[in-house]
């Protein structure tokens, strides 16, 4: 009898089990996870994430929520310092996926954050979108990862393209940090394609040096004496200044050009003079942006005191595209992977989304978008003027 009866219990207790596993709680929120530098290095990249986000948060509470079927989500969005350090990115990513339980993560942004984060995300099936990350690595092999930017792999001959047709070079040469993602890879993608089109030994300087290097000199004097007509620097607004005054100071007086990286606010009142005349590779120009970018500028500038730079622009359109996914899935059941499976799934397959930066397609099998890239000239009051375009 006391063996029937525990049999009995522990059916009961299996059936309880299996009930309320069918049947957890629906979620009252849409919640995202931000995977951002907030500190370290390049804090006004995390900056400009997390201003762009509370921006477009707050428009969508102020209306209820997100339309998800038939009910409305408030948005809550938690915020995950990587202090820019690859070693922090896949720890935050960690958190947000495992204790905070988000839906989908936007970041890490520089590509020595994303590439390892994607990894963790791809892993624990949790749709990731970086929003500025270039490097190839960041979304290769991964189909939970996705980008809302252009590639290295394109960004690389178009300014190499650029130096050769707009600024007549027909040598260059090339100062990046080595020890990091970005850069490293960028730069080799500049030399094999400015040396496709001059020859071998075209790009007569290739010069590296270390994160957290300040001191450029020796670099630069072999620049200086390389007879190079352009030099090109594709590293973070914080190191931008810094290398540009020094080339100067060595006698410098040609053109320098840089990439994506340049694009931060913070990169003029850092530059100043030094920077004017200069051009670099971007995703969005504000000076004379019309329609639905202007309307983000204003409000942005607004509300925050400043210009947003290209950062906040795609973290913009990157959580625009992801809360476009999550309403395309449908409806948000207790099944947390489910959920994640479904975004995952409709942003594969999102194609002509319209976004402040530029249209953007998915393809199923990639997670990076078909899109065109800015080349930006800084005049000689500081600003960002737009320049040309050139698209795939």
């Amino acid at each position: 009898m006391t063996r029937r009866l525990g049999l009995l219990i522990g059916v009961l207790a299996l059936g309880s089990l299996l009930l309320a596993a069918g049947c957890e709680k629906a979620p009252d929120v849409v919640k995202i996870g931000y995977n951002i530098e907030l500190t370290g290095d390049i804090p006004k990249v995390g900056e400009g994430s997390k201003y762009a986000a509370e921006l477009l948060k707050e428009e969508i509470n102020g209306k209820g929520g997100l339309q998800v079927g038939d009910k409305k989500y408030p948005l809550e969005f938690i915020y995950q310092d990587n202090e820019a350090k690859a070693e922090s990115a896949t720890a935050a990513a960690l958190k947000l996926i495992t204790r905070d339980k988000v839906l989908a993560i936007i970041g890490p942004q520089a590509s020595k954050q994303a590439v390892p984060a994607g990894e963790v995300c791809n892993a624990n099936k949790t749709p990731m979108i970086s929003p500025w990350s270039t490097n190839p690595n960041t979304t290769k092999g991964r189909p939970w990862v996705f980008r809302a930017c252009f590639l290295d792999p394109f960004q690389g001959p178009v300014v190499a393209k650029f130096a050769t047709e707009e600024l007549g070079a027909k040598k260059a040469a090339v100062l990046y940090d080595i020890a990091s993602d970005y850069p490293k890879g960028l730069a080799e993608f500049f030399k094999e394609a400015f040396e496709r089109i001059h020859g071998p030994g075209s790009v007569v300087a290739f010069e590296s040096f270390t994160t957290k290097d300040r001191d450029f000199s020796a670099q630069l004097t072999k620049i200086v004496k390389s007879d190079a007509d352009i030099l090109f620097t594709p590293q973070y607004y914080d190191e931008v200044p810094l290398i540009v005054k020094q080339a100067h100071q060595l006698g410098w007086k040609k053109p320098i050009m840089g990439s994506d990286s340049w694009g931060s606010a913070e990169l003029m009142n850092l530059c100043g003079p030094d920077c004017f005349g200069s051009f670099f590779t971007t995703h969005y120009a504000a000076a004379g942006a019309t329609g639905a970018t202007k309307e983000f500028i204003d409000r942005y500038k607004g509300k925050y005191g400043y210009v947003p730079d290209d950062v906040a622009a795609l973290t913009w359109d990157a959580t625009r595209m992801l809360l476009q996914a999550v309403q395309n899935a449908g409806k948000l059941t207790g099944n947390l992977e489910a959920n994640r499976k479904a975004i995952r799934d409709t942003l594969a397959k999102m194609t002509g989304f319209d976004g402040i930066t530029g249209k953007m397609t998915f393809t199923e099998g990639s997670g990076d978008p078909a899109k065109c890239a800015v080349i930006v000239k800084i005049s000689d009051k500081g600003e960002f003027e737009f320049y040309k375009s050139v698209c795939p």
